[in-house]
């Protein structure tokens, strides 16, 4: 348990209560929101090869996963329908078990360069639609499975984030040696099963660069 002390007095319970911290939000935020891909929403996607999905188990439990593809990897149905290729993880399908208990989804697609993002809200479903499938194939591979998100909320997200950030500025990007390996991460968070060799840890750092390399797709 945590040993941090939140004081119930400035816990802030009601939307009431939350709006009346803030400026009234400003008109053109409200009205830019739309119920559909439009021209400008289709362009974003098109450049877009990364996203993350926010989704919900049926008791509540949140999560949010990254996906990655070539640009404009997202496929427009129609201007309320995207699909969106699930590609070989780690097999934990945490989004795809969410979504069939719990359609609702958030998405946030990013262009690399772009400060702006672009946040769709809907609900989606699972299909493994070999028609549908086809659309997404990749180097010969086609996934197993697609989510197909039904638009209800579409907008373009400000560039502050992103700019209060800094992400795309080569001179804010860290080394990452500096934290230990995936690897070695996910053992010290295993003990018991962390090698003794430092040798072996390479292995398992070097077949995992190998299974980067090999099982993409």
């Amino acid at each position: 348990m945590s040993d941090t002390a939140i004081k119930p007095e400035f816990l802030i319970k009601d939307e009431a209560a939350l709006r009346a911290l803030f400026p009234e939000t400003h008109p053109l935020a409200v009205a830019k929101c739309q119920d559909h891909i439009d021209k400008h929403a289709r362009d974003f996607l098109a450049r877009s090869p990364f996203l993350c999905i926010g989704t919900q188990s049926k008791d509540g439990r949140s999560d949010v996963s990254p996906r990655g593809d070539p640009r404009g990897f997202v496929h427009v149905l129609d201007d309320k329908t995207l699909l969106i290729p699930d590609r070989p993880g780690n097999n934990r399908l945490d989004t795809q078990s969410n979504i069939m208990t719990n359609p609702a989804v958030g998405l946030m697609f990013v262009v690399p360069g772009f400060d702006d993002t672009m946040r769709v809200n809907g609900t989606a479903q699972i299909t493994c639609d070999p028609e549908l499938l086809a659309l997404l194939t990749v180097h010969d591979r086609t996934p197993l499975t697609a989510i197909v998100v039904t638009v209800q909320e579409v907008f373009i997200h400000c560039a502050k984030a992103f700019r209060r950030s800094k992400l795309w500025d080569p001179a804010q990007h860290q080394d990452r040696s500096e934290m230990p390996s995936l690897m070695q991460i996910a053992l010290d968070q295993t003990p018991a099963k962390a090698p003794k060799d430092p040798a072996n840890l390479k292995e398992l750092d070097d077949a995992l660069e190998n299974a980067y390399r090999t099982t993409m797709y």
